[in-house]
This record gives structure tokens, sequence and C-alpha cells, in this order.
């Protein structure tokens, strides 16, 4: 790299081009030469805003180290926690005589972490949410948003006379819908201890009062899915999406089952590509029924003019 000097303050340039037109890409930590693209520094230290400290307390004070804040713990992850583990700082043992002091410490430290109704709601919920979002195999985003989804309705007052489970349920089936990892209500329900009927009741409420606004899924949507679960290839994947555009452009998708049309287009191109699924292993990962697919297998052949040999 080099160093111009201009006055009294130095610049930096690149070395290559020039070039004093430099930029700091925090996000990948880079310096990077706007003319030429040259990286001249791939481990660029954001050092933050500068804040002083005169003392030790006050330097503790004011680190900013610990565990990014999350909404899927009742306190947002702010508050501390005694280890059940006997040792201190150092790691070595806490001695016999102050045991009964340490257990009752942790045991109101467990306490007061939960002090109102609020909170008490909260805690019982997110740990639903994570339960049933660990069952489901859902990412990090998706929680995150379903447990803002749920505070925002406890912030409405919408949980008043309907099942704390019901609301998380209906939270986390608006969060994937939200986040483009559509799950169908059955896949929801199966995860979690209230019925299909009640979740999708509890869901148009919610998204009534807190004006959600969530576009309707597509097929498409569900075919990367679907085929990774059906150990298909990315070929028949291709191919499933190529039909379900011309589904689409025709208007053969509109007023069907998004998940149906998927499983047929999917059953297709299986057999076009000659990895063969049967309607059943088709069925049972899409959660539809085999009548379903066959139905929607034949609009698509006969509509498209599709020819498969059987």
């Amino acid at each position: 790299m080099v160093k111009v000097r201009e006055g009294t303050e130095e610049i930096e340039a690149c070395p290559e081009c020039g070039s004093r037109h430099l930029v700091r890409d925090y996000e990948r930590g880079e310096l990077l030469c706007e003319d030429c693209g040259l990286v001249l520094d791939d481990q660029f230290i954001d050092q933050g805003p500068e804040w002083r400290a005169f003392d030790v307390e006050q330097g503790e004070k004011r680190a900013r180290t610990g565990a990014p804040m999350t909404y899927t713990i009742h306190d947002k992850g702010l508050s501390t926690e005694i280890s059940w583990k006997n040792k201190d700082s150092y790691g070595k043992s806490i001695p016999t005589r102050n045991r009964a002091q340490l257990y009752r410490l942790r045991k109101w430290q467990r306490r007061i972490r939960v002090s109102n109704a609020t909170e008490r709601n909260l805690a019982f919920a997110l740990s639903e949410l994570d339960r049933m979002a660990s069952a489901m195999g859902l990412p990090r985003n998706v929680r995150e948003t379903a447990a803002m989804v749920y505070r925002k309705a406890v912030n409405k007052n919408l949980i008043r006379g309907r099942s704390i489970e019901g609301v998380v349920a209906a939270s986390l089936y608006a969060a994937c819908r939200q986040c483009g990892v559509p799950r169908t209500l059955d896949e929801v329900a199966s995860s979690s201890r209230v019925g299909r009927k009640e979740i999708g009741r509890t869901y148009r409420f919610m998204t009534r009062e807190l004006k959600l606004k969530l576009m309707p899924t597509k097929p498409q949507d569900y075919v990367q899915r679907f085929c990774s679960e059906l150990k298909l290839s990315g070929e028949v994947q291709s191919k499933a999406a190529e039909i379900l555009k011309d589904a689409s452009e025709k208007e053969l998708t509109s007023g069907r089952g998004p998940t149906g049309v998927a499983a047929a287009a999917i059953y297709i191109s299986s057999i076009l590509c000659n990895e063969r699924r049967t309607q059943r292993e088709v069925a049972d990962v899409a959660g539809v029924t085999e009548v379903t697919i066959r139905n929607r297998y034949k609009e698509l052949t006969e509509k498209l003019g599709i020819e498969i040999q059987l």
C-alpha cells in the first residue's frame, strides 16, 4: 500500500493505479480501490466509535462484549444467570461453607428473572416457539421474526381468550410466510399441541389486527424442499420450475392448492428426467392425497401439451 502525504495528513493510495478513492467495506472486512477494484487489505478491523474510560470499573461498564440481543428470550438475553457449576470466576471450586448461600442466590436469580405476568407469559411462549421451530428445522431468522410477531400480539392484548400454543403456532406460520420459508398449516399443527383449525383461525385474526401484509404462497416455493426430501437431482428441480412457470403463465395454478400443484409438477419432471418417483412417495412428502396429484397431473399434461410414456 502506498501512502501519500498532503500537508499534515497522510492519505492512503492504491499501489496499482495510484487512485485515492479507497472504500472500507466493513461487512467483508476489506479495504478496496474504487477505481481498479484491488483489495488492499482483507483483514480490516472496525474499531467502532471511540470512548474513554478513566478507571477499571468504568471500562467494564462501557465494554461492548457479550452475547447478541435476541427476541427469542423473554428478557432479550440481557439478564445474567448464575451457573449450576460450583466454581468462581477463576475456575476454583466454591468452599463447602458458601455453597448453601450460592444455592439461595441461584434460586432467587431464577425467580426474579420473571417478575410479572407478561414476562411469565413470554417466557413460556418463547420456549414453546423454540421447541416447535427446532422440531420443524426452521432457521434463526424465522424464529426471530416469529418472536417479534408474538410480542406485537402481546402488546396489543390479542392473546386474551386464546391459548398461548395457538398464538405461538400462528406467529410461527406467519413468520414462515414472511421469510419465504413456507410451511403448510398441517406441518405447523403436527409440531404444535393445537389443531389445524385453531391455528388457521388465530392466524387470520392476527393478520387482520396486526395488519400483516403477506403474499399468498406459490407452488415454486415448495419445489426445492420437496425435491430435496425425495432425493431428486437439480435437473428435476429446474424442469419442475419450468413446468410451473408455464402453468402460471396460462393461469393453471390460480384457485388450486400450491402444494398439490408443486407435487404434480415434480411427479411429471421426475418421469421426464428418468428419476421416477411414485405418486404415493410424492404425496407423502407434499402432504396431499394421491387423488390430488392425479387430478393436477392430468390438467398440467393436457393444458401444457406434455407427452409422457408411462
